[in-house]
């Protein structure tokens, strides 16, 4: 396969998920296959809570929906401009790639897999046993569309072998084991990270509102998502509250509310104090990782001595969060809609496959 006839593959992919969200799922005839594959997306998406617990329909949705903006033409020609000299030296052996994915929210591991076979490598996947459906369809989809790739996509139920290098996802604990498992191959390991919000007090409402999303999508399992909050000296949290107010509903999700109400427990009986909406509670605490229904909050003498705290703690960090107020930081809203140039712990996929021997 060309590259070219690699990128318009998923941008076929990208046309058929476009054709499905919350509110309306209308079929495009246009579009290829869906006489195969429509109906049974459907009925994947509906019972994809029954997956998974947290893969609620709206979340499963709104991933789809990321995913149909990001696979364009333009955006994909976008991403790969920056390698053309690399895709153009690349007379590479075809790598088997072994993908161990995660399963904290919905397509986690899709830019991965999008990223072993747009260059020309082959995926052998391992799914997380919390996210084994959805991708598997997107794959037979790709397929359909170009049938070579049915000998480039595997998915591994048992134990992985014949790979020739690793990208693996995981937490700080499993990190460790596949630093050591896989210390004899090149490889990507991913370990825990957090993303963090940096305030001053003067952000709008429609800021504060924007940032309830970075809070709140995916129910907080993301590592984009705002689990820290900085803020000045004697910041008043009334505007925060009330802002993050319109996201009252998560507590109407059990799985939700059983966290709110163990973690809320578990901070009171230790007698932490704590700052509580009924929703979500805030708890003053130098961690970043903070659990489920639940945001820490730290305070900064300064924005240029934050700034240095920021940079050392990189490794621990996903995303920055705040109004122009730290170097390369995102607007408020906008974690959990990452282009495809915006690599998971800022390494570079690309260039680690089409350069890695």
């Amino acid at each position: 396969m060309t590259l070219e006839t690699k990128k318009s593959v998923f941008v076929e992919l990208g046309k058929f998920l476009n054709q499905f969200s919350e509110t309306n799922n209308t079929p495009n005839p246009s579009v290829l296959g869906n006489d195969l594959f429509f109906d049974d997306f459907i009925k994947l998406i509906k019972l994809s809570q029954s997956h998974n617990g947290w893969y609620t329909p709206e979340q499963v949705y709104f991933a789809i929906k990321s995913w149909a903006d990001a696979l364009t033409g333009e955006n994909i020609d976008k991403w790969l401009a920056e390698y053309s000299s690399e895709f153009a030296q690349t007379e590479k052996t075809e790598k088997n790639v072994a993908l161990i994915l995660a399963g904290n929210i919905p397509l986690v591991g899709f830019h991965d897999f999008l990223s072993v076979l747009i260059t020309g490598n082959k995926a052998l996947i391992k799914t997380s046993s919390n996210d084994q459906h959805l991708l598997p369809f997107l794959a037979k989809y790709l397929i359909y569309v170009d049938e070579s790739l049915k000998n480039k996509i595997t998915f591994v139920e048992g134990k992985l072998e014949n790979f020739d290098t690793v990208i693996a996802t995981g937490s700080n604990n499993t990190a460790r084991y596949f630093e050591y498992y896989f210390k004899d191959k090149p490889s990507i390991i991913r370990k825990n990270r957090n993303s963090v919000a940096v305030l001053n007090g003067k952000e709008t409402k429609e800021e504060l509102e924007a940032l309830g999303e970075d809070i709140f999508r995916y129910f907080g399992l993301g590592c984009r998502n705002v689990s820290k909050l900085f803020v000045p000296k004697d910041y008043s949290f009334v505007a925060f509250f009330e802002a993050i107010f319109k996201y009252q509903d998560v507590i109407h999700y059990e799985k939700y509310a059983n966290n709110y109400d163990y973690n809320k427990a578990v901070f009171l009986m230790s007698n932490f104090k704590l700052l509580d909406n009924g929703f979500l509670t805030l708890k003053e605490d130098s961690s970043y990782a903070s659990p489920i229904s639940s945001v820490f909050y730290e305070f900064y003498e300064n924005i240029e001595d934050l700034q240095t705290r920021l940079a050392a703690d990189a490794e621990q960090i996903q995303c920055i969060v705040s109004n122009d107020l730290i170097k390369n930081s995102i607007p408020f809203g906008q974690t959990q809609n990452p282009q495809l140039w915006d690599y998971a712990d800022n390494v570079d996929t690309i260039t680690f496959l089409l350069t890695t021997k």
